[in-house]
């Protein structure tokens, strides 16, 4: 297969795996804080996550051990990828509605085109990608609007997932544009590790261990974040970032609620109306804007 075409191939296989796993990840995660402590049930899912994947980094023959400039490359991401931007979304998930958190996850999106125009490997918006982060915005409105809209008594919860955005879309521009020397599976592994120890002690420092109690629902959720959620969509993500422009990066933010709705609607019993199913007809129409086909350049590395 040519290079292009297995980079094309490639690049579709990790966009699939973020929009399905992520966009089932609100609901896995709504369940998860239900049933177990937020910050002891995250801490412990990225640890667990980012082990697994430094020894198979280890097996395939990766360098795990880090200089300096590796160590603040890793504490960089492990606070805005995992404990700013994951420990705000479980924290909020206690009271916000799964869907509705979707829904203002999308920011993320902006914030990620909008950090995306600075930096060493900087890329502007050009016009067909900003009409398609327009049109799934609009998709998105239309998906959660009908259902209900935002509660006065969510304000606060809502405004943390809005700070964990902004969090994700900082450390997905970081990441970008940083030089390391670790591979990415390397890399992602062991910000995990230290991503779950910050989420951990914070747990710790809470209390948290004196509410946990394991139950199948907690572990079943537990289980499908961290394998799919964490090692195999968090990798593919990593990737992307390195691979892709960050408009094209950020439509993941748009197709997740549209996944979302549809789980809630098939698992929980939530009403799916015309206007929503309308919506993800948008949502794709942007996508389908942002990714349409052109010349694919060599992947720029980091490392």
């Amino acid at each position: 297969m040519p290079a292009a075409a297995a980079l094309r191939t490639r690049m579709i296989v990790c966009f699939a795996i973020i929009y399905i796993v992520w966009g089932s990840s609100y609901l896995a995660t709504s369940v998860g804080v239900h049933h177990l402590p937020p910050f002891l049930f995250a801490g412990i899912r990225f640890m667990t996550a980012g082990v697994a994947l430094a020894v198979i980094a280890r097996i395939r023959g990766e360098r795990i051990a880090i200089d300096r400039t590796d160590f603040r490359h890793l504490v960089v991401m492990a606070l805005t990828w995992v404990a700013v931007s994951n420990g705000f979304n479980v924290w909020a998930l206690q009271w916000v509605p799964s869907g509705q958190a979707a829904l203002l996850n999308v920011t993320s999106s902006f914030w990620i085109a909008i950090f995306g125009m600075f930096g060493a490997r900087a890329h502007p918006i050009d016009r067909r990608s900003g009409v398609g982060l327009a049109l799934g915005f609009l998709g998105t409105l239309a998906i959660v609007w009908p259902r209900e809209g935002f509660s006065t008594a969510h304000v606060v919860p809502q405004l943390g997932i809005l700070v964990g955005c902004m969090g994700w879309a900082a450390g997905t521009i970081y990441f970008r544009n940083v030089r390391t020397s670790l591979e990415i599976l390397a890399f992602t592994g062991l910000q995990m590790c230290l991503g779950g120890v910050i989420m951990t002690a914070i747990g710790l420092g809470l209390g948290e261990q004196h509410a946990w109690q394991w139950s199948w629902p907690g572990a079943v959720s537990m289980a499908y974040l961290t394998i799919f959620s964490s090692c195999l969509a968090y990798t593919a993500y990593a990737w992307l970032t390195q691979h892709t422009t960050p408009a094209r990066v950020a439509t993941y933010g748009y197709v997740n609620p549209a996944i979302a709705t549809l789980l809630g609607w098939w698992l929980l019993d939530e009403q799916l109306t015309a206007v929503a199913l309308a919506g993800m007809a948008v949502i794709l129409a942007g996508v389908v804007l942002v990714n349409w086909p052109e010349e694919v350049s060599a992947p720029e590395s980091p490392g």
